[in-house]
């Protein structure tokens, strides 16, 4: 008996060792570009979960300038702006893509309603899209069909029409469970909306405020929304506003993105939390860094662990893979991709590759 149980032991064992040695599959990621000086759409790349390398550049879609793209919840639908002003009567354009088996298959394409889209955002049930109008100066919400293409869109929200001295430059908008935020980089605000059967309206905080000329671009919020960090384009800064008990935000503190001897111009551009909210990066074109703060988890305050060389020039958007084990930059201007280890205990980046593409700007996992 003894005998069976050794020899069942070693069975169980090498089993076990066989499953973890097992290798992982690569996952595909979608690359969004500017298509002016030589890129032609959204490509694919195979990405080695284990090594962070990149192999099978495939052409996934032939599109004008698809610089934002978003992987619906559920990983089914790939959606991508048009950030062109000439899609139909001076506007950009949206494409919803059916993902079926990594090959995207066109599902439609509607107007964005106005100049240059450069963001979208999904909804967490899957049955809103909102797109922001950087030149328009607007917010389109869309309505998901449940095969995943895009309703004409629903509502159209004008952030002109609420300063007459500054021009609306919408950048991005995010729907949670409070309505709808919206950062506008021209007003300097986020602007913040609830939803009623009539669509979205003035929310009872109808502004996040930010100084004079921040330049809001992107968010992030932690801890289930008990934080929001703001990246500010224009001023080079991250302010942090924390939740009140009646659900508006106060802003709590500002820290700045670049480091205090750099000389020249630089100007912020994509935000992250890492998966365990433990550490917040964001990236500086001009500086050409992903800076890294620690998160303190009860004040929600930040202390930058390092400023990381992005081993290229202009970096828009990133994104940390889906095990949290690497962070990927998207180098516009130098025409490539770079990725980095990421330390999960110190948040630290350690550069390991680097992937010629011409004008890289958002990169999206389908998880």
């Amino acid at each position: 008996m003894k005998k069976n149980h050794l020899i069942g032991m070693a069975i169980v064992l090498l089993t076990i060792g066989c499953t973890e040695n097992k290798p992982m599959e690569p996952i595909a990621l979608y690359v969004g570009t500017y298509t002016d000086s030589g890129s032609e759409g959204i490509y694919r790349y195979a990405f080695d979960p284990q090594t962070g390398s990149l192999a099978e550049k495939t052409l996934a879609a032939n599109l004008p300038n698809p610089s934002f793209l978003k992987i619906s919840n559920d990983h089914n639908f790939l959606y991508a702006v048009q950030e062109t002003d000439k899609y139909d009567s001076l506007e950009g354009g949206v494409s919803a893509f059916k993902i079926n088996n990594q090959d995207l298959q066109v599902l439609n394409t509607q107007g964005s309603g106005g100049e240059n889209p450069c963001h979208i955002g999904i909804s967490k049930d899957g049955k809103m899209l909102a797109v922001s109008n950087y030149t328009g100066g607007n917010l389109a919400v869309f309505q998901l069909k449940d095969d995943g293409s895009l309703s004409q869109y629903k509502q159209l929200i004008d952030h002109k029409i609420l300063d007459s001295t500054k021009t609306s430059h919408v950048h991005s908008a995010e729907f949670t469970s409070d309505g709808l935020f919206a950062a506008d980089l021209g007003l300097d605000a986020v602007k913040r909306y609830r939803q009623t059967e009539a669509g979205f309206v003035e929310a009872s905080q109808p502004s996040l405020d930010l100084s004079e000329g921040a330049g809001p671009r992107h968010f992030a919020f932690g801890q289930e929304g008990k934080f929001l960090y703001v990246i500010n384009e224009l001023n080079s800064t991250i302010t942090v506003f924390k939740r009140n008990s009646d659900a508006t935000y106060a802003p709590i503190i500002t820290h700045s993105t670049v480091a205090a001897d750099f000389k020249g111009e630089s100007f912020c551009a994509d935000i992250h939390l890492s998966p365990d909210g433990m550490f917040l990066y964001g990236s500086n074109r001009g500086e050409n860094t992903i800076v890294v703060f620690a998160v303190n988890q009860k004040t929600g305050d930040l202390a930058v662990v390092e400023r990381a060389p992005v081993k290229g020039d202009w970096p828009r958007n990133f994104t940390v893979d889906p095990s949290g084990k690497f962070l990927l930059v998207a180098n516009q201007r130098s025409n490539n991709i770079t990725v980095f280890a990421r330390d999960e205990e110190k948040g630290t980046l350690t550069f390991l590759h680097e992937t010629a593409l011409s004008s890289p700007v958002c990169l999206e996992f389908a998880r």
